[in-house]
């Protein structure tokens, strides 16, 4: 009689919280659409979302809390320690908290925006949950098989939702181009794992790191074809092409969810996918991801500049920091790898903040993507002016925000492990960066205004959405080693990225 395997289920309750959030919110949906007033109250489809979306941000909080403990707990839990393919540590922890914040912050930006658009359902939140629990697979995986489960499990949902706006054509054509090509990457990177299966003889990280034959050729095109896969994912020059036309098409609330959360997983994958797997070919990737990280930063910034739509803008502008996010890579050092783990914590803030504005000045489904619409803003919406002129210099990396630091951070990095040209490019390319950023700060305080119909209230879950990301956004940028808090004392931002990353270097 085989033993039953000794499963550790305590691992999985960042995911189970997410997935019992999901199920929660799909029949919630069925069950209030059927009463007539609750607690008083009338049964309204702006209703049943509003509380919807309150259930979402409830077991997100709750997920962030249990990855909270985990990380503050240390120490590596396996699902199956006959069978390892998932397994919670202080990388996986910390980076599912980090998605965790992400994906609350943007169900909170979604519910005045959705409603506003008439597509407040429950479905589009259960489609958030069970995208995030596809990413929180992903950078816990130990195997290629739960890789690219997490990936699917991520990827589809968000086709969906870049079609959620089934109405307008320009949504229904982003959800088919995403799925077009991220059907065609992900066949490229199934591809790929299987042929590195073929010469390790296993899926796990482990057996790559011991059967991999850097002298056999199908390795290699296997250790390709899954770069170029991941390349795909995260909008890496020359597989960016789908990335303005997805952002612009998508809904502005599913732009500014997918725009960070889906960066931070492939990125974290992609970090542990090489400390643990293809650590021996650091020096051998190291050329691929130069040239990779110089021409992302390179088209990302120049294509910015000629932009007229806030959209495709800040679609260019995330290609560009993903090639600065590549210099990490590069490095292959606890430096390297610390500093993407900040950068990508300061881009969700100041990313998320920025396509924040733009979904608080829709009205009535009608987004504010035109950058000449920004004009005169700081006279009729003085706050939202503010804000967005904060994020924007924050992107442009000036000092005194979190754009710099993580910029800086990044720089030093490439600096210590002798990447000088790449510095340099690096450098240039931000100096070039302001021009872009600037336009809109430069639109909103020194032109007169447009006669653009701006919403003119801020709903309260913007508002608090907003408040959250300019907040953080200063102090990482001001205190980057201590975030002085109210309720939860000092936040050590930087160690914790050091410590996160540290169990793949010995630490």
């Amino acid at each position: 009689m085989i033993p039953a395997p000794d499963l550790n289920l305590s691992v999985l309750l960042p995911i189970i919280l997410v997935a019992i959030g999901s199920m929660t919110i799909l029949m919630g949906e069925v069950l209030l659409s059927r009463a007539d007033t609750v607690l008083g109250r009338e049964v309204t489809e702006s209703f049943i979302g509003t509380v919807l979306a309150g259930t979402a941000i409830f077991f997100f909080a709750l997920t962030l809390w249990a990855s909270g403990v985990a990380f503050a707990g240390g120490g590596v839990q396996v699902f199956n320690p006959d069978n390892p393919m998932y397994q919670l540590d202080p990388f996986s922890s910390f980076v599912t908290a980090v998605l965790a914040l992400s994906a609350l912050l943007s169900c909170a930006l979604s519910i005045t925006y959705l409603s506003e658009l008439r597509i407040n359902h429950g479905e589009y939140y259960a489609l958030i949950m069970l995208s995030a629990s596809g990413m929180m697979l992903m950078v816990a995986a130990v195997d290629l098989i739960a890789v690219f489960l997490g990936l699917e499990l991520m990827s589809i949902p968000i086709y969906v939702l870049a079609g959620f706006d089934r109405r307008k054509l320009r949504s229904n054509e982003s959800a088919l181009k995403y799925f077009l090509i991220g059907s065609f990457a992900s066949a490229i990177l199934l591809y790929g794992m299987a042929l590195l299966y073929g010469v390790s003889g296993g899926t796990s990280f482990e057996a790559l790191r011991a059967g991999f034959d850097a002298d056999n050729p199908m390795a290699l095109v296997g250790l390709g074809l899954v770069v170029v896969g991941f390349a795909f994912k995260i909008s890496m020059v020359p597989f960016h092409q789908w990335t303005p036309d997805v952002y612009e098409g998508a809904p502005s609330a599913v732009t500014a969810y997918m725009s960070v959360t889906v960066k931070v997983a492939a990125f974290a994958t992609l970090i542990r996918l090489l400390a643990m797997a293809f650590g021996p070919l650091e020096a051998s990737l190291e050329t691929i991801f130069w040239v990779l990280s110089a021409l992302t930063i390179v088209v990302g910034n120049i294509m910015a500049i000629i932009q007229e739509n806030v959209k495709r803008m800040l679609a260019y502008s995330s290609i560009a920091h993903a090639g600065y996010l590549m210099i990490g890579l590069v490095t292959g050092t606890i430096e390297g790898y610390s500093a993407m783990i900040f950068y990508l914590i300061a881009y969700t803030f100041m990313n998320l903040g920025a396509f924040g504005v733009v979904v608080a000045l829709a009205n009535r489904g009608n987004d504010c993507e035109r950058i000449a619409s920004f004009a005169g803003l700081a006279r009729t919406r003085p706050g939202l002016a503010a804000v967005m002129a904060l994020f924007m210099l924050s992107l442009a990396g000036i000092p005194g925000t979190a754009g710099f630091m993580g910029k800086f951070k990044i720089f030093m990095a490439a600096v210590n492990s002798g990447d000088i040209w790449l510095l340099i490019i690096g450098v240039l390319m931000s100096v070039v960066s302001v021009y872009y950023y600037l336009r809109i700060p430069v639109l909103m305080y020194m032109r007169e205004p447009e006669d653009e119909s701006h919403r003119t209230e801020i709903a309260s879950g913007e508002g608090a959405v907003l408040v959250v990301c300019a907040l953080a956004v200063l102090a990482l940028g001001l205190f980057p080693n201590r975030v002085p808090t109210l309720l939860f004392g000092d936040l050590d931002v930087l160690d914790w990225a050091n410590r996160s990353v540290g169990m793949f270097f010995g630490g």
